[in-house]
């Protein structure tokens, strides 16, 4: 390996270093709480290191978003060969709530903690991953309005509705608000929660 590779190496590394700690304080701290210092300090690094990959703490957020969608989006690919919309939705369900189970910290940092679109670039470039796996949610739901699986009126309502019902379920669980439920039932209530979304979906669909 040459010198330069090495180099590169070794940037591709601390970057990645910078990621997992900073998605550990984000998570113990919360966005706001957290710091550039903070972040540092669990490398072991002074802030202007941190200050040489990213420009501010709203882009390493940014980053661990693409991350999570990246890896939301790797998952949700294979669904695409499934021709059935109704069917595709379903599948996308399970998709989302496993990724949630398996990946609570992205899931997280995706989903409940603060947005990180505010100071983005001076552009204001779109959030091109959680737009990309919104839009591939409508096409299917507008497939299924027109091909009558879903009565809704709006597309775009219609998905949000879905989505948030999701979201719903898997933040509840991953907050330890269910343990209002049945005693019996909490620790497999977001199973049985998505089998009656299931079930409503098919009802849509008669």
């Amino acid at each position: 390996m040459g010198i330069n590779e090495r180099k590169e190496r070794e940037k591709e590394v601390l970057q990645k270093s910078i990621l997992t700690a900073a998605r550990e304080v984000f998570l113990e701290k919360g966005f706001d709480q957290t710091s550039i210092r903070s972040i540092a300090q669990k490398i072991e690094y002074s802030p202007t290191t941190i200050y040489l990959y990213f420009k501010d703490k709203d882009a390493i957020l940014y980053a661990l978003h693409t991350e999570g969608f990246n890896l939301l989006g790797s998952k949700m690919e294979v669904l695409n060969m499934v021709e059935n919309p109704l069917e595709r939705i379903k599948a996308m369900g399970r998709v989302y709530i496993q990724f949630a189970m398996d990946y609570p910290d992205y899931y997280d940092l995706m989903f409940v903690q603060k947005s990180p679109m505010n100071k983005l670039d001076e552009d204001h470039e779109v959030w091109r991953e959680g737009q990309s796996t919104f839009d591939a949610l409508k096409f299917s739901v507008q497939q299924c309005i027109d091909q009558g699986y879903l009565p809704f009126r709006d597309v775009e309502a219609g998905a949000y509705m879905l989505w948030s019902t999701l979201h719903g379920m898997c933040n509840l669980y991953d907050r330890g608000r269910c343990k209002v439920l049945d005693e019996e039932k909490s620790e497999q209530i977001v199973d049985l929660g998505f089998a009656e979304f299931l079930r409503m979906l098919d009802a849509f669909g008669r």
